[in-house]
């Protein structure tokens, strides 16, 4: 028999140890994705439930009912579906919120995953066809990059580290024990769906606290005190800086929130907020007459600042701007 060398051996256990540790990886590949999407869906979800905005009704902009209006007057291509969430707006927001509760936890737990990610992809397939179904580029539309991340888990599910893995291996043991098939496949059936109505009642009960005692974000604007004149003279900029169909950028002394000045016709200005009036996020500086919010899709008219497509429904605040010489200067808020 042939002598193995100690330095022939020493390279067999690293290549087995290199092995194992790829094996190891591979097993555990998609659990930074399950995290994530886990904890992203129970922070939406206790967001939902704690925001006075979600369920305040038509008459806020960042409302569930708002929203859908939006999207349905954007040309989603389910559009035909909305009109029974817009006739009970209160209980499908609420469903859609204790909807992503549901997932969040049964994705972390590794509960029942399969169904956990394809519920997941059914909420993201839904808003993804309305109030991200305007948004341009496609990539910038955050809800088709979630439905895709769902994919892996609807595929692989979640034996490991989870629930369904210990069911799993529980089951095995079962049929080593000689019971049979059927015994077997109702002890996991029941004892998933007990860890199921727990987890359920706790989520539940969590959802029901956050939205009673969480609450505490009104719908009123934030208020600034009224800035001191001679503390912050009013901002300006070259005219010669704000060509027909551009802008310059200067911020309001009053909340520090940046203001596009632009100039849609010649020696026509005005100035709006870069606040989106959707959901906060800052829109992009005018391009082709339009303001564009990267977030949602929403788009302004550079001119007036109303809304071109939503979900937004109300338009960009707007302020007043004076010309003088070569100077033009930001003026109050208008509306």
């Amino acid at each position: 028999m042939p002598e193995v060398s100690n330095s022939e051996a020493g390279d067999g256990g690293a290549a087995e140890r290199a092995a194992q540790r790829r094996a190891l990886a591979s097993r555990y590949a998609l659990l930074p994705l399950r995290l994530f999407l886990g904890v992203t869906f129970v922070y939406a979800a206790l967001d939902k439930l704690s925001d006075a905005h979600y369920l305040a009704g038509a008459g806020d902009p960042a409302s569930f009912v708002s929203q859908t209006q939006a999207a349905k007057a954007g040309g989603s291509p389910i559009a035909f579906l909305l009109g029974p969430a817009l006739d009970a707006p209160t209980l499908f927001a609420l469903a859609i919120a204790f909807g992503e509760l549901a997932v969040g936890l049964g994705t972390l737990l590794g509960l029942w995953g399969r169904v956990a990610a394809l519920g997941g992809a059914l909420i993201n397939l839904s808003l993804w066809l309305t109030v991200s179904w305007n948004v341009s580029p496609y990539y910038l539309g955050n809800d088709l990059g979630y439905l895709m991340a769902w994919t892996p888990l609807l595929l692989a599910g979640t034996p490991y580290l989870s629930v369904d893995g210990y069911l799993a291996r529980r089951a095995g043991r079962d049929r080593e024990r000689g019971l049979t098939e059927g015994h077997v496949r109702r002890r996991a059936l029941m004892d998933g769906g007990i860890a199921a109505v727990a987890i359920g009642g706790a989520g539940l009960l969590s959802g029901s606290l956050t939205r009673t005692f969480g609450r505490n974000r009104t719908a009123a604007p934030k208020q600034s005190a009224a800035p001191d004149p001679a503390a912050a003279p009013a901002p300006a900029v070259a005219a010669a800086s704000v060509p027909v169909g551009g802008s310059a950028q200067v911020k309001d002394p009053a909340t520090g929130d940046a203001v596009y000045i632009v100039q849609p016709k010649a020696g026509q200005y005005c100035a709006f907020s870069s606040v989106c009036t959707h959901s906060g996020c800052a829109v992009d500086a005018p391009r082709n007459g339009q303001l564009y919010c990267p977030c949602h899709g929403s788009r302004f008219d550079a001119a007036s600042g109303a809304v071109v497509n939503g979900p937004a429904v109300k338009p960009l605040p707007r302020y007043g701007v004076t010309k003088d010489g070569d100077q033009l200067t930001l003026g109050p808020l208008q509306s």
